[in-house]
């Protein structure tokens, strides 16, 4: 049976707002667009206070581009009347800057966005940081040689676990969907090679330290994706599934029996019940009782092919191991699109309202951790 967190009594002293910076991605793409639309939602900004982390020059631009290509009904927030850290780029960098045209001074300038958002919470200026899509190309055109902005994020706060763990809230039934990847950035002929039992143990402590710390999950029920079709038909099909990985789950089912534990589930199967529960199939209700609380793919597509095909414009990214909350929409630059007004900003917003509620939850666990600790005995 899935389990949800239980409420909180908010007796303990917490700030009043939080404070989240929003990193503004690749200048040429969709990330200030989207953000601004976010930030127009007064149930956004009613969550916490906002710092925007970019050019104040290149931010200002867009502003008012975008403020005349958008119709009536379409809102845009100021971004005036937000606080920025003015990231400075040069001149001449800013003049070859355009809508939908990424190069090396684009990559240059998202890195230093992230750069100077990450800085702000490693220095406790901001509880928590959401990051708008940047260009991996780009990045590499300009010298800065990261799979993506979860390792900049992980070297620059000197963690060696993290994960990216893919989050999402069906609007059709309130079901949360929890996806972690046990790999990520590497190609596919790669990824038998770096799944190991050592791997698995690192990502799947992260993934129950997350649901405990940020979503109140204290005995969750955990689908793990077998690797090869059918999960190698008892060996016919690939042999990771009988040499290593039905032993190591039974290992961690004694190791976490607070945790249970379910695989490996056949990859092809696997997203049968998340499917039902998030779209509210008929039989839903009685399927969302076996629904798990969390689903460990084991690559990329893996995972991210279902999430995608449910979530695509509400699902967020979310990197867990890091001394901070991140969050970030589950979508790219899209540079084609980029300037015209169209980009669709609810992944943005639950990337910012995700960030807000995790951020809190921690807030409140830290909270009671130390009122547990004076507590007279």
């Amino acid at each position: 049976m899935a389990h949800s967190a239980s409420s909180t009594p908010l007796s303990i002293s917490l700030p009043s707002r939080l404070k989240l910076a929003i990193a503004l991605g690749d200048p040429a793409g969709i990330g200030t667009e989207v953000t601004l639309k976010a930030l127009s939602d007064p149930a956004v900004t009613q969550c916490c206070d906002v710092v925007l982390v970019g050019n104040r020059s290149l931010l200002c631009q867009s502003y008012a581009s975008l403020s005349q290509r958008l119709g009536a009904g379409v809102s845009l927030a100021d971004p005036t009347q937000f606080s920025i850290v003015d990231v400075p780029l040069d001149a001449a960098a800013i003049n070859t800057i355009a809508p939908g045209q990424e190069n090396v001074a684009s990559g240059e300038a998202s890195f230093r966005f992230l750069e100077k958002a990450i800085a702000q919470a490693l220095a406790g200026e901001v509880s928590g940081i959401v990051t708008a899509p940047i260009s991996k190309s780009a990045w590499k055109s300009a010298g800065h040689l990261y799979p993506g902005q979860t390792e900049l994020l992980a070297e620059r706060s000197e963690v060696q676990r993290y994960g990216m763990l893919f989050v999402a809230r069906s609007p059709h039934t309130g079901w949360t969907l929890r996806t972690l990847l046990a790999t990520t950035h590497i190609p596919l002929r790669q990824v038998p090679e770096a799944l190991t039992p050592d791997l698995l143990t690192r990502k799947l402590e992260l993934l129950l330290d997350c649901l405990q710390q940020d979503f109140g999950i204290q005995h969750p029920h955990i689908a793990i994706a077998g690797l090869n079709p059918h999960s190698g038909e008892q060996g016919q099909l690939g042999r990771e599934e009988q040499d290593w990985l039905i032993p190591w789950i039974r290992q961690m089912g004694d190791r976490f029996p607070d945790a249970s534990l379910q695989g490996p589930v056949p990859p092809d199967t696997l997203w049968v019940r998340p499917g039902q529960v998030w779209y509210g199939s008929a039989d839903s209700k009685k399927v969302s009782k076996t629904a798990h609380d969390a689903y460990l793919a084991l690559y990329h597509d893996q995972g991210l092919i279902p999430v995608k095909l449910m979530a695509f414009d509400r699902a967020v990214n979310t990197t867990i191991g890091l001394p901070f909350v991140r969050t970030s929409p589950d979508h790219g630059t899209a540079f084609d699109i980029a300037g015209q007004g169209i980009a669709d900003a609810t992944s943005m917003k639950s990337a910012i309202l995700l960030a807000a509620e995790l951020t809190q939850q921690r807030l409140v666990r830290g909270g009671e951790t130390i009122a547990s600790m004076t507590r007279p005995v």
